[in-house]
């Protein structure tokens, strides 16, 4: 119905503001949010709009904007304070859980078509360019790395482009499925890090520390302030596309770096930004934070949860409901290895949300994922999914040899 970007963008603002409005009613608004965390609603409600056709999934143009400036904005700001100490004494867990997220894509794939040829091997066999087999390879480069990935295994693998729509329909609405059951969990992640039998200090110390660095620091904001905070998350995404800009170019040329992850720039606009807020960090802007510097970036956060909703039309399933069933399977596998290894290491539900989007969101959702159990932990959804994209292409191979070996001919 809507096909105006600007009006989408009012409308998903709107929204927002209903919701964080009704928070604070009280009533039986509490007990709503109480069981329902607000991150999961911002995510929810425009998913439904685009699902029931109020608008177009994606938001047309609204994805690419709020990726490559909202989301560099928002990472300058909440990482500028965080202590980076902090960050590394988490401990190996979060290693030991985005590992294990790789392993459980790269297996995952080959045991859902294994699983699916035992009752329908029409649905994921196929020939040549049109092997099904090929397909699952793009879906696992997103979901090791991200889009960068999944472009070089339709390139590498030669899958039929007419048919690439499924596989993105199909990257899109299982991960968003997961996303859903994250950010429950994210809002409330006590009941399983009990169940999980979780030791969580490090992370309740690092929350504690910045919760307290945010409370010294802070003062009444006057406009100075904001446009500070503007300038430098702003100035921060300007450098980032400056380097991507710089580097990409040259990069492409290189026969050693076409190709690879490296020629990506979102991935340099990442990195830049990460590099930059961190940086930022040990210096005086450190102290912007008291101005609401997290605040600010905690707002983009949610402008990016609510576009990122927008991105799931349920109705897709139907394109091609058996290998939709190929793609749960596949993540049921992940999710069923994540929380065996969390079980046996006692890691915290974080490090599995973290581990877990961080190879199947990317850059693009991890820190989302990350911020939704608190601002300071952004960092780490950014810093593992760095590492996943350096790792998308490989693990995605890997996982494309193995289908091709388990897929009937």
């Amino acid at each position: 119905m809507i096909t105006n970007d600007a009006v989408t963008l009012g409308l998903l603002v709107a929204v927002l503001g209903g919701v964080f409005y009704t928070r604070g009613l009280g009533g039986g608004w509490t007990k709503f949010y109480t069981f329902v965390p607000i991150i999961l609603v911002c995510y929810l409600i425009p998913s439904l709009m685009a699902t029931f056709g109020l608008f177009a999934p994606g938001g047309e143009n609204l994805w690419p904007i709020a990726r490559d400036y909202l989301l560099p904005a928002s990472l300058v700001l909440m990482i500028l304070s965080i202590d980076l100490k902090a960050i590394i004494g988490l401990g190996p867990k979060a290693l030991i859980m985005f590992f294990t997220a790789t392993i459980g894509i790269v297996i995952g794939g080959p045991i859902a078509i294994f699983l699916v040829a035992l009752v329908s091997p029409e649905a994921v066999g196929g020939e040549g360019m049109d092997a099904v087999w090929r397909g699952f390879a793009t879906l696992a480069g997103s979901w090791i790395g991200g889009g960068a990935n999944q472009a070089a295994m339709l390139e590498v693998y030669g899958f039929n482009p007419e048919r690439y729509s499924v596989m993105i329909a199909i990257d899109i609405v299982v991960a968003n499925i997961w996303m859903v059951f994250l950010l429950y969990g994210a809002g409330n992640p006590e009941p399983i890090d009990r169940w999980l039998k979780a030791d969580t200090s490090a992370i309740e110390t690092l929350k504690t520390k910045m919760e307290s660095f945010s409370l010294q620091s802070e003062r009444p904001s006057q406009a100075k302030d904001f446009v500070l905070i503007m300038a430098v998350a702003f100035g921060a995404v300007g450098a980032s596309h400056l380097v991507a800009d710089l580097l990409v170019p040259a990069l492409e040329t290189s026969p050693v770096f076409a190709g690879s992850i490296l020629t990506s720039s979102f991935f340099w606009i990442v990195v830049t930004a990460t590099t930059i807020g961190m940086a930022l960090s040990f210096t005086p802007a450190r102290n912007l934070e008291g101005a609401g510097a997290s605040k600010i970036g905690s707002a983009f956060i949610f402008l990016l949860v609510a576009i990122i909703g927008t991105k799931m039309d349920i109705f897709r399933i139907g394109e091609a409901k058996t290998l939709f069933i190929v793609g749960l399977i596949w993540m049921l596998v992940h999710v069923a290895l994540l929380l065996l290894v969390a079980k046996l290491v006692r890691a915290p539900f974080f490090f599995v949300a973290v581990g877990s989007k961080a190879n199947v969101g990317g850059a693009a959702s991890a820190p989302v994922v990350a911020a939704a159990f608190h601002p300071a932990l952004a960092p780490v959804g950014v810093l593992l999914a760095v590492l996943g994209y350096a790792l998308g292409t490989y693990g995605a191979i890997l996982c494309a040899e193995l289908m091709r070996m388990v897929a009937p001919v």
